[in-house]
This record gives structure tokens, sequence and C-alpha cells, in this order.
């Protein structure tokens, strides 16, 4: 019997548990879904989360983590695949291996290291890790503007220092770079500008700064949703737009929930795909 292909992408998300629901595993979960994709997840880490910070945080042992990925891959495949955050070296070594037995499929690498709420995501043991052995496999990396200063060791005070930062990460063996603008590279700060270098070209995505208290888990979502484009066919710097597209919607039309960093709305009007 020959298998049916199915009309939709299937995409799996390697990220931790976000209890408040506005970003990690919970966020892409929405995002893909409302883009019309088909969710999968490796669960990595269980956080204590709201919207006012990250109470705690209980690691997923490193072989349940690779097993998650193995067997979901082996039976449901994947059309592309979004890794977050990962908090360990044994974690980002197990995804790693897993990752370099199922080759052929596109990943996206939101290097998560901070959380909105400012509490720290990734040990420091395991930048060099990360660094070493997810930035080959990844087609994308999507750090913001604090992380890709903290993985390049300079500080990105301009548009110029974000492009040298983009050069520098895809010489550490990532196939493209966006750097995410929302916390500013030192221009105005009533516009936001995302920069992407895929090794040949630069491209700038710049737009009005929202003013919103309302963006936990901006990073996951739009990482979720370059997945879903890009495992839709859409070619990589299309689905980078239409992600950034989906986000600034998401956060426009945000719920307000909780008393610090709401969620974003996944569900905005106008995003299915």
């Amino acid at each position: 019997m020959i298998e049916a292909v199915p009309d939709f992408p299937r995409i799996l998300t390697i990220a931790g548990s976000d209890s408040g629901g506005g970003a990690g595993i919970q966020a892409d979960l929405k995002t893909i879904t409302q883009l019309g994709g088909f969710g999968m997840s490796a669960v990595t880490a269980i956080t204590a989360q709201n919207t006012l910070g990250v109470h705690a945080v209980h690691a997923i042992p490193s072989d349940i983590v690779s097993r998650q990925i193995d067997v979901v891959l082996d039976d449901l495949g994947a059309d592309a695949i979004k890794i977050g955050m990962l908090k360990s070296s044994d974690i980002i070594e197990a995804v790693a291996a897993s990752l370099g037995r199922h080759s052929a499929v596109p990943v996206i690498l939101d290097p998560v290291m901070v959380a909105t709420s400012g509490d720290r995501l990734l040990d420091s043991a395991a930048v060099a890790s990360l660094k070493r052995d997810l930035f080959v496999r990844a087609d994308l990396i999507t750090p913001n503007a604090p992380e890709a200063s903290f993985l390049t060791g300079r500080e990105l005070t301009s548009i110029d220092d974000a492009w040298r930062a983009a050069e520098m990460l895809v010489t550490l063996g990532a196939g493209a770079v966006l750097i995410k603008g929302g916390h500013g590279f030192g221009a105005s700060r009533e516009r936001v500008t995302d920069v992407f270098f895929d090794g040949s070209e630069f491209q700038s995505f710049e737009a009005a700064r929202l003013d919103s208290r309302n963006t936990h888990g901006t990073g996951c979502t739009l990482s979720a949703a370059i997945a879903t484009f890009l495992g839709s066919g859409k070619p990589l710097i299309e689905a980078v737009s239409l992600g950034i597209d989906y986000v600034r919607q998401a956060i426009a039309t945000a719920p307000a929930l909780g008393q610090g960093a709401g969620p974003l709305r996944h569900w905005a009007p106008g995003t299915q795909s």
C-alpha cells in the first residue's frame, strides 16, 4: 500500500513546557495548529511559569528527550523541526545525536537563553555545546539581540553590529541567521528591525514598534511559525517574513492576561494558513 502524503506540514517542536501557556511547547503547538500544521513535541524541561517569571525548572533526562524525538520521527515523520529551550549540555548532545539520524529534515533553532522575565533558561556550560553540536544542524537560528551578543562576544549597539554578528554566527555553521531586533540595536525605539543573513544575502525587516506588555513567548512563537511555513514548502526568506507578520498580529491582538508579560493571541484573526 502506498502511504498518502499529508496536505499539511508535520512540525516537531523540541522545547520546554510553559505551565502558563504563553511560551515553549504550548505556544509552539498553538502556532503550528493555527497555521495549518500538525504539531508534535519532545519536551526537554518542565517549568513552573506564569507571566511574572519562571519559578522552577525540572530538566527531562536526556535519554527520554532523544527517545521522544526518535519515536516521533521514525513513525510520523516531520517536514520541519523547531528547537527551543534545551537547558543542559546533556540534552543538547542528545538532541544533536537524534537529529543526526534524521538529517534530511530542516531545523529552526531558537537559542533560548533567557526568558522574557529575565530568568536564565540555559546553563552557561551548555552554550559551547549549543554552538558546537547544533549550529551545524540548523537551517536557521533566531537569536534576539542579547543572545546574539552573548554568542558572539560582541555588543550590538547598531544595525551594523547586528550584520557583523550575523556573519559571525553563519561562520559557526548555521545555514542562516535571523537576529531579532525587539530589544533594539541602539536605534530609534519607535522602530523594530530584524536582520537576516544566509551567507550570501542580507535582508532587513523593519516595522513600527508595538507598544505592548504582552510579549511573552514571542521568540518561541516566531520560530514555530517559521518552521511551519518552511515545512509547508515556502522558501526560507518567505517563511521568515510570514512568521514576523504572524507574530506582530498576535502581539497586536493579545488578550492582556496575567500581571506581568502577557501571552500573545496565537489565534489572532487573519493568521490562519
